[in-house]
């Protein structure tokens, strides 16, 4: 076994979320970015504020209320969109650490921008100045996409996702070899420790350690981010 664990516990990811407020989009919604994700499962824990997370899948458009203590998560597939209407403040965890960073999420521009790459990665690339500006664009162009989503019914999606996994099909080799260093080596690394238990050896209690992660302020799709690098942990426990 490795001699010092350093994955977040489930080979997960964690982050803190200030959803965006203030510039309601032209729905008069506050909020987020919609998008989903293509292969990651992302839990939100409220901690403050209260609002509301709008999903659209295969058995249509939901409004789910949030307010402190609320646990939601959704799967691969789900378009959500967070709304704000006072200080939500949410905890977030996504499965697969590391995949969401590499590109799982597709915001849902309008069909014409998705189904093009160069012009998908256009819209949805953030410049290095005028951020607050390009993320308010940015999540207008996705606003519009979602509203004809919403309004375009069981054919719309589809095609939708179609779009998605043509975006991401050439990723996956990249994200495999993520997968395999984080989620999966996490698990070969629990069956060893059942097995050890197993046998009565409790040898890797021996490796016990105290790890931490930085936070990392960003912006993201929903809102300002505090995010962790649960790859790269601070070692507190030496060896």
């Amino acid at each position: 076994m490795t001699a010092v664990p350093g994955a977040f516990p489930g080979g997960t990811s964690v982050s803190r979320l200030s959803v965006y407020s203030g510039n309601a989009c032209a729905d008069g919604l506050e909020g987020g970015t919609p998008h989903l994700h293509t292969a990651s499962t992302e839990a939100y824990v409220v901690i403050g504020g209260q609002g509301a997370l709008q999903t659209l899948d295969a058995g249509g458009l939901r409004e789910t209320e949030l307010l402190p203590g609320t646990t939601v998560w959704f799967t691969p597939g789900t378009i959500h969109r967070a709304v704000n209407r006072g200080g939500l403040e949410v905890v977030v965890v996504m499965s697969n650490a590391g995949l969401p960073e590499a590109g799982d999420a597709v915001m849902t521009f309008p069909p014409d921008v998705v189904a093009d790459p160069a012009r998908y990665r256009a819209a949805a690339t953030l410049p290095s100045v005028d951020v607050e500006e390009a993320v308010r664009r940015r999540r207008e162009l996705a606003v519009e996409g979602f509203s004809r989503l919403v309004d375009g019914g069981p054919g719309a999606l589809r095609a939708f996702y179609d779009s998605a996994v043509a975006l991401v099909r050439d990723r996956v080799g990249e994200w495999r070899g993520i997968w395999e260093r984080t989620v999966a080596e996490e698990t070969r690394r629990t069956s060893a420790v059942l097995d050890a238990l197993e046998r009565g050896d409790g040898g890797h209690l021996l490796d016990a350690a105290l790890m931490e992660s930085p936070t990392e302020e960003r912006w993201g799709m929903c809102g300002h981010l505090r995010a962790h690098d649960v790859t790269h942990p601070i070692l507190h426990t030496p060896t």
